[in-house]
């Protein structure tokens, strides 16, 4: 199991907290070097004894010119460079192994909260959906952990285990048989989502985003543990643990024969070394000690599912996952503490939490922030462009900035006078709108800065009371294609300048809205303004309710039953006992032209399915 010395690193006090640690040894430094190191301190006394009690003065010279050459030459290996990037390589690779450990505990939430039922068979879905998702972790740790396999090294040991049934046992055995290339951890979570269906089919889970929500989390399980055995199958590329570890066993053997004491007279040109060294290499064995352990930690962290002290403690995953996720679906299923006040009820948030006698020590002062205490006179606190100032360069940027200010201004009221200018053509082009129904826009909308304005105008909801409160002679249209006649009013350039640009940036913010709402379909919705009814005593006459004469203002069209439509407008009929009278507006002109130019009303009568009367203010009918 990892080794773990938090709590005596928590208070640092003294000498600090880390001296206490050089005196362990499980999973310390010396334990991982000390081999190397007494091989190591073996070899370097042997050739100090040789050269001092075997060889002959003609040998020293020769031993002595190798001395040199090692000592000279093995400062050319970038043993700090390669070891330190290898291992932050590979701590970095190890806390990320452990991060992609699958826990169970977020599934076991879910399901327990959404696959309802405390029957029988309801508890069997969930315990069994938290068996399956242990058993595929449990099935991974036994590819990538020696502890693991030792534990279970067959499918008869996760059976006498209980993680799997004798059943489905022979399931994974008869398709290790037919495809023994691949394994079978996933089969598992395959049967858990197969259960969630048929909990969602049941009824046993409520709605479709439950289910949803569980496979998701089987889904990102079943990733966690292929990213395992990833991280298994793909190690640190072989030739950069090759040269790593070359260099550091090849500088320490040059350093053997390197770092000898020699006496002067056997080589001149040697630099002659401390006494000290001629007794016990000190520096020597610290350099071995540190770079030595430093591929050490290397060594037992490129696997954390080994079997060294600081590797993870694999089998204690297996246990607690299967144990925590029984007792959140089973035990603890739909269960909790009775609802009861909590003593800050009427005060409805504490000022303080208590403190006990042994804590009053560390009661905490409130943060403040780092600029809290920084104070600014009030000379310095004044706005710069007030300060009197006798350097002409500033006072030729201060009027430069006058008139830009006031260029600023100018833009922007010219700016707010086009907006007006577009929305008054946008409005008398909608009265247009009724003679070119059938044509098509003759040029696309340009690309300026108020075309958001527009559109969020023209796909608005207020845009039918903007119209109705507007002049009685527009026509209401529900097209959005319509509305596009208005765009030969689009093309006015926008002003260059401060102005222009926020007009380009900032309106652009709504456009995503404009379009959104723009794809509702087009709505028919009458105004006020654009119907209104007088009522005018007549003679009833025995009719049936489906061609009851009705009497529209604007463009006329076809009635059927109780509705009749003009150009998108639903419009109710009279009654049987009353015909209505509407005031020929401004809209009626084009017809009024064609042959009804002094009739003060218009009434529709319809005659078939297909056809209507047009009664003018009297006697006289046309029929359409």
């Amino acid at each position: 199991m990892t080794v773990t010395y938090t709590a005596e690193v928590a208070t640092c006090r003294g000498f600090g907290c880390f001296l206490k640690l050089l005196f362990r040894w499980r999973g310390s430094i010396y334990k991982l070097v000390w081999p190397d190191l007494i091989a190591f301190l073996v070899g370097y006394f042997s050739l100090s004894l040789l050269y001092r009690f075997v060889l002959q003065d003609p040998e020293r010279e020769i031993f002595a010119r190798v001395v040199h050459y090692c000592d000279t030459y093995s400062d050319l290996i970038p043993l700090s460079f390669v070891l330190g990037f290898y291992v932050s390589i590979v701590m970095t690779r190890w806390w990320s192994q452990y991060q992609n450990i699958p826990w169970p505990d977020p599934i076991a939430v879910f399901v327990s909260a959404t696959i309802h039922g405390q029957d029988e068979r309801g508890r069997l879905m969930r315990r069994t959906i938290m068996r399956y998702v242990c058993c595929c972790l449990a099935l991974v740790f036994t590819m990538i952990s020696p502890r693991v396999k030792k534990r279970f090294p067959t499918l008869d040991h996760f059976v006498e285990a209980g993680l799997l049934m004798e059943n489905e046992k022979q399931i994974i055995e008869d398709l290790n048989q037919k495809f023994p290339r691949h394994s079978k951890h996933w089969l598992p979570i395959v049967w858990a989502a197969s259960i969630v269906t048929r909990a969602r089919k049941e009824g046993r889970i409520r709605d479709d985003f439950a289910v949803k929500t569980i496979l998701d989390e089987l889904n990102k399980f079943r990733g966690q543990c292929g990213l395992l055995l990833s991280y298994d199958t793909i190690s640190v590329p072989l030739v950069y643990t090759q040269v790593v570890t070359l260099a550091v066993y090849s500088f320490f053997m040059t350093a053997i024969v390197g770092r000898q004491w020699v006496r002067p007279e056997d080589h001149p040109h040697h630099k002659e070394k401390d006494n000290i060294d001629s007794i016990f290499p000190i520096f020597t064995t610290l350099q071995f000690f540190f770079y030595m352990g430093w591929l050490k930690v290397a060594e037992s962290l490129i696997n954390p599912f080994g079997e060294d002290d600081d590797d993870f403690e694999v089998n204690w995953i297996v246990d607690r996952n299967l144990q925590v996720s029984y007792l959140i679906v089973d035990e603890m299923h739909h269960e909790h503490p009775e609802l009861l006040r909590d003593q800050y009820w009427d005060e409805v948030f504490p000022s303080e939490l208590p403190y006990t006698v042994a804590a009053e020590q560390y009661r905490d002062n409130i943060p403040e922030a780092s600029t809290a205490n920084i104070e600014i006179k009030d000379s310095d606190a004044l706005i710069s462009s007030s300060v009197p100032r006798n350097d002409e360069n500033y006072m030729n940027r201060l009027a430069s900035g006058e008139s830009i200010r006031t260029q600023r201004r100018a833009l922007s009221r010219q700016a707010s006078a086009r907006e007006r200018h577009l929305s008054g053509r946008s409005s008398a082009s909608s009265s247009t709108l009724n003679s070119n129904q059938g044509s098509q826009p003759a040029m696309s909308l340009p690309r300026v800065a108020s075309i958001t304005n527009v559109l969020r105008r023209m796909f608005s909801r207020d845009r039918d009371h903007n119209l109705g409160s507007s002049a009685g002679t527009e026509s209401v249209s529900g097209s959005r294609v319509d509305m596009f006649h208005s765009n030969q009013s689009l093309h006015t350039r926008g002003t260059a300048g401060t102005t222009a640009i926020a007009e380009q940036v900032i309106p652009e913010l709504d456009e995503m809205q404009a379009t959104v709402i723009s794809m509702r379909k087009p709505e028919s919705r009458p105004h006020m303004q654009d119907i209104f009814a007088i009522a005018v005593p007549t003679t009833p006459s025995p009719t049936h309710e489906s061609s009851k004469p009705i009497f529209i203002m604007g463009s006329v069209s076809t009635a059927h039953s109780t509705q009749s439509t003009l150009r998108g407008v639903s419009i109710d009929s009279g009654s049987d006992d009353e015909k209505t009278h509407l005031t020929r507006p401004k809209d009626l002109q084009n017809m009024a032209e064609s042959g009804a130019s002094d009739m003060n009303s218009l009434l529709i009568e319809p005659t078939s399915s297909s056809g209507a009367k047009i009664v003018r203010s009297g006697d006289n009918k046309s029929a359409l």
